[in-house]
């Protein structure tokens, strides 16, 4: 291992945050050439919310002078920018942490980059087609329930945009923070499975917290991928663990046993929708009442 003084450390982690910077800052000039495309990919999901809630002139509403610029030209290439960048930040995270680790440990570097920016990007796709979409849906709807008129100022809608986006994005990294800490010896997959319980609770704390509304459906669109990314980064973990006792993971056994499950659930979950009156169009988002 590589052996290096505080200071050299404090260095070190300097010229990491700068290179991060740079990378944030380049994706920011060229996420500035895309504002307007941008913005009306953000309001994409307000607008068909509201459209399916029977408003026929569908608008945000600007407050302040200044919303629309902060917003547009600021808020938004920064948040763009992020998601861009987010391969070169990790990488980063890597290069700074990989001194520490083991000759052998630092060939996971590609693997940590791409699956950690891969899952971070995966995380905002979900947000954006599905949570954000189906909560804003249901948070209008239970609105306009009580006789409540919708008027939705730019800078709240974007604001609760960019903690799903990010929030969802960050969760999607749980299966990549697992194996990062079983790599390190700090935790076991048996450790985990022993104590699912408490993650389990711990993970239904987390999504009450970071969900932007109090009620229980939006709480849910971020607890249930989180406790399924959860065991899903047991089992990464357990993979890297029979890797190191140099055993192999019989796939073919598990596989005929999962895919079955596998189709019994989606064939259940799917008559169950159809009982409730689901049903497939042909525009997004494709499964509707």
């Amino acid at each position: 291992m590589l052996r290096m003084s505080f200071l050299e450390h404090l260095e070190e982690l300097r010229s990491r945050i700068l290179r991060v910077l740079a990378g944030v800052g380049i994706a920011f000039v060229i996420s500035l050439t895309f504002c307007d495309w941008l913005w009306k990919v953000v309001t994409a999901p307000a607008m068909n919310a509201l459209r399916t809630l029977g408003v026929h002139d569908p608008k945000l509403v600007l407050i302040t002078p200044m919303e629309a610029f902060n917003i547009v030209w600021v808020k938004l290439p920064i948040l763009t920018a992020i998601f861009i960048a987010s391969p070169w930040v990790l990488y980063q995270v890597w290069a700074f942490i990989a001194p520490g680790l083991y000759r052998r440990e630092r060939r996971w570097a590609a693997p940590f980059v791409i699956c950690s920016a891969g899952l971070f990007i995966s995380g905002g796709l979900f947000g954006y087609f599905v949570a954000f979409r189906y909560g804003l849906t249901f948070l209008l709807g239970l609105a306009m329930m009580n006789n409540v008129t919708p008027m939705v100022s730019m800078t709240e809608y974007f604001d609760l945009f960019v903690d799903v986006m990010l929030g969802i994005g960050l969760i999607f990294e749980m299966p990549v923070l697992i194996f990062f800490l079983t790599l390190l010896h700090i935790t076991s997959p048996r450790f985990l499975i022993a104590h699912s319980r408490y993650a389990i609770l711990g993970i239904t704390i987390i999504a009450a917290v970071v969900t932007p509304t109090p009620d229980v459906f939006n709480m849910m669109l971020f607890a249930v991928p989180m406790c399924m990314l959860f065991y899903f980064g047991i089992f990464a973990s357990y993979l890297l663990v029979l890797h190191r006792e140099h055993r192999a993971f019989p796939w073919r056994k598990a596989l005929s046993w999962a895919i079955p499950i596998l189709l019994l659930l989606t064939v259940a979950a799917y008559f169950l929708a159809m009982h409730n009156g689901y049903h497939f169009v042909s525009h997004w988002p494709f499964f509707t009442r």
